[in-house]
């Protein structure tokens, strides 16, 4: 009897103290929880310079940037590209203009102004968003070789006030040929917009070019950063003055380069010129009449070469995130870019349908891999703002996301494109073991001690043989929607790089191949 009592009481012993443990651990699960809500709000930490290098990131950058000497048009300097040489030197001799350098498009060899405009500007935000992340992987100095290769060509084609030339060489009689730009034999002729015949978007979009580099060169070249900025200042006066459609006014241009309106052109040249100049006319002209009329506040947009409207309420919420705005315009911008952020977040209530099956945003059968590349970069940048002002939420309808949220969305859409998809291929070329053979590229296609003609080269378009040259670095058209892709130099849509394509991969993979941070003042 004296032993099954002490057992019992040594057994209620052990039920109080079970018990007792229940109750703190509840009460301590209460308060953390109640502690963590608190926390809700707090801001995350505050990035640092550039980290640790992420070296799938770096290696990628650096093939991705050896595309702009691929696609260099001139007198080359320090030539890189072994199978490439000097080429189009008297581009603009017949209005007595050096128009010999900028940019071939893509694999034809046209210049056409809209795009490269485009590239310039990309180009030049990248390098001001991310210079020590680009320095610390030996990628800022090739940046700004680039960028200057293609605004000694825009300067150039700016010969007066109202006079821009927007095109070098003709794409009918180019795409009768098949060619290497070193051999070209065809007539390149010039076409320009003027008061006459305007131009808005492109002369926009070539000022948001001209204001963005001159942040650029300002610290190395203060001279060239300030005929840039009277450029920039001249062609928006001419293209606010006289508005109306390149497409329109010239409608050969819309079969290849169409433009859907010009007011995202005008508040995204208006928004650089602000950023470079502190002008209070250029935000005035962005939270004024012309905001209401183009701005499209909550309707959110495809960032590309045609649409620049997210790439603006992106780039105006730098005045929101980093306290120099107090503008209630400027948020309208920052909630519009939200809505963007928001649409591309897999998990987002207002997510897009827009994806492969995979998580790639798709939005285009053609060069399918411009807007999910553009839309990353954005999403990057963003996440990037967030940090750097320790703003810890972002919020879609009834979810709440972080920037690491976004960065990861950021490193989906580039790790596809970098052979982290259902083909495991690169469409990086020159990247990885497994990438396109038969870039639709005259240049690659065409061996250097080939003697061809302008017609004569078609049988290496036809060939079926592999590239005997590597467009390296080139970002090819892309995927279809179930994630196929045929490997042929004939199948344009998806073989076919473009210059402004290696705009916004280069853009995105410099976000990427550090820690993540972002400036708080371009100047």
């Amino acid at each position: 009897m004296g032993k099954e009592s002490k057992s019992r009481g040594s057994f209620g012993w052990f039920l109080v103290l079970v018990i007792l443990a229940l109750v703190v651990g509840a009460v301590v699960y209460i308060i953390k929880k109640k502690l963590d809500h608190g926390n809700d709000n707090k801001p995350t930490p505050v990035a640092g310079p550039p980290g640790a290098i992420d070296h799938k990131y770096a290696y990628a950058l650096e093939i991705a940037m050896q595309f702009f000497d691929v696609q260099k048009s001139g007198r080359l300097v320090d030539n890189k590209i072994s199978w490439r040489g000097d080429s189009a030197l008297t581009d603009g001799s017949e209005a007595k203009l050096d128009l010999s350098k900028g940019m071939y498009d893509a694999g034809d060899h046209v210049k056409f102004g809209f795009p490269m405009a485009f590239t310039a500007t990309v180009l030049s935000w990248a390098i001001l968003e991310y210079r020590d992340q680009m320095e610390a992987v030996n990628q800022l100095e090739p940046a700004q070789q680039s960028l200057k290769w293609i605004t000694d060509f825009l300067l150039n084609a700016h010969p007066s006030p109202n006079v821009l030339y927007i095109q070098v060489g003709d794409p009918v009689t180019d795409h009768k040929c098949w060619d290497r730009p070193e051999d070209m034999t065809e007539k390149r002729p010039l076409t320009q917009v003027n008061a006459s015949v305007p131009g808005t978007e492109v002369a926009a979009e070539t000022a948001a070019a001209m204001a963005s580099a001159s942040l650029v060169f300002k610290r190395a070249d203060s001279t060239y950063s300030s005929t840039l900025l009277t450029h920039a200042k001249q062609l928006f006066t001419f293209a606010d003055n006289n508005r109306g459609s390149y497409s329109e006014k010239i409608p050969e241009f819309a079969t290849y380069y169409n433009s859907t309106g010009y007011g995202d052109e005008l508040l995204w040249a208006a928004s650089w010129l602000y950023h470079a100049t502190a002008d209070q006319s250029y935000l005035e002209y962005v939270t004024g009449e012309n905001g209401k009329e183009f701005a499209q506040w909550g309707s959110p947009t495809w960032f590309s070469w045609d649409n620049k409207l997210a790439g603006a309420q992106v780039l105006l919420s730098r005045l929101s995130f980093f306290g120099a705005s107090g503008n209630s315009v400027i948020e309208n911008y920052r909630k519009s870019a939200e809505d963007v952020m928001c649409g591309l977040l897999p998990q987002s209530p207002t997510a897009t349908s827009s994806r492969t099956e995979s998580g790639l945003i798709w939005v285009s059968e053609w060069n399918s891999l411009q807007h999910p590349v553009a839309s990353a970069f954005l999403a990057a940048l963003y996440g990037d703002y967030m940090l750097t002002t320790q703003t810890a939420k972002l919020t879609c309808g009834d979810h709440s996301f972080e920037p690491s949220d976004l960065r990861k969305f950021a490193k989906l859409q580039a790790d596809y494109v970098l052979g982290s998809n259902p083909l495991k291929m690169s469409f990086l070329v020159g990247y990885g073991d497994k990438y396109p053979q038969y870039v639709h590229h005259r240049g690659a296609s065409i061996p250097v001690n080939a003697t061809t003609g302008c017609t004569d080269g078609f049988q290496w378009l036809n060939s079926t043989k592999p590239n005997p040259n590597v467009a390296v670095g080139a970002l090819v058209g892309g995927p279809f929607l179930n994630e196929t892709f045929v490997d042929s130099r004939n199948n344009t849509m998806q073989t076919e790089p473009t210059t402004y394509n290696s705009a916004v991969i280069v853009s995105l993979l410099s976000s990427l191949v550090t820690t993540s941070s972002a400036v708080k003042s371009f100047g």
